[in-house]
């Protein structure tokens, strides 16, 4: 038996095709070396699945997740009469909806704030209702949601790891925190702060948007190759 054969293919390949193969290896990894350093592409991180929601809104109807597929979800946690020292973090939202109207339209997609109410023994759908305009609420662009408290306690509590609790005065301690939420219900942002960037919230709606509309075709493994390489704007 001859102990000398050797199994390897390139063996087997004519020099020129052997040479070929060595080019179009060596380019595909300098083009994932060059992917991973340059990041052509900036996407938002996947954080995690937004928990599911089942409430009220100020017209008295029922919020789901399958109310909100498909938009692009900014989402805020407060309560009508948050006074100071609560955070206020309402006219953030404000802020945001001014920018939203106009150029943001004409992408195509469905923005949507959602201002989420923690104290709904109170904020009744009309009280939301009120809260909305005093707000400034661009309806249908602005929704103001609450639930029952177990349903509060699961999806912002848990879900958006959002920490609230009634205070000795009778009002509640809320985090400052406003969480971004793609149209299939994936967390993509969290902003932990009472006065984020106006600039860049709208920047990541606009990640956001970008990779929604390459989801399909090639350029969709472009997109996940920005995943794996974690291109991540900073």
């Amino acid at each position: 038996m001859n102990t000398n054969i050797r199994w390897q293919t390139s063996e087997f390949l004519p020099t020129p095709l052997r040479y070929g193969a060595a080019v179009v290896v060596g380019l595909l990894a300098l083009s994932i070396i060059a992917f991973a350093i340059f990041q052509p592409i900036k996407v938002l991180p996947r954080i995690g699945l937004a928990p599911g929601l089942g409430l009220i809104d100020q017209d008295g109807r029922v919020l789901s997740n399958e109310t909100l597929r498909g938009h692009i979800v900014l989402y805020n946690f407060t309560y009508s009469r948050c006074a100071s020292p609560c955070p206020q973090t309402m006219g953030v939202m404000r802020a945001v909806q001014e920018q939203l109207n106009g150029p943001f339209d004409n992408k195509g997609f469905r923005i949507r704030l959602l201002t989420i109410s923690l104290d709904p023994a109170h904020d009744t759908p009309q009280v939301l209702k009120e809260f909305a305009l005093r707000s400034g609420a661009d309806r249908p662009r602005w929704w103001f949601v609450t639930g029952d408290e177990s349903q509060l306690k699961y999806a912002v509590g848990g879900g958006f790891n959002v920490y609230y609790a009634a205070d000795a005065k009778g009002g509640i301690t809320v985090d400052p925190v406003f969480v971004l939420v793609d149209g299939w219900g994936i967390v993509r942002a969290e902003y932990r702060t009472a006065s984020p960037a106006i600039d860049r919230i709208l920047r990541d709606i606009s990640l956001v948007i970008d990779e929604a509309k390459n989801s399909e075709g090639a350029a969709r493994y472009a997109y996940e190759a920005a995943h794996l390489f974690l291109c991540y704007p900073k």
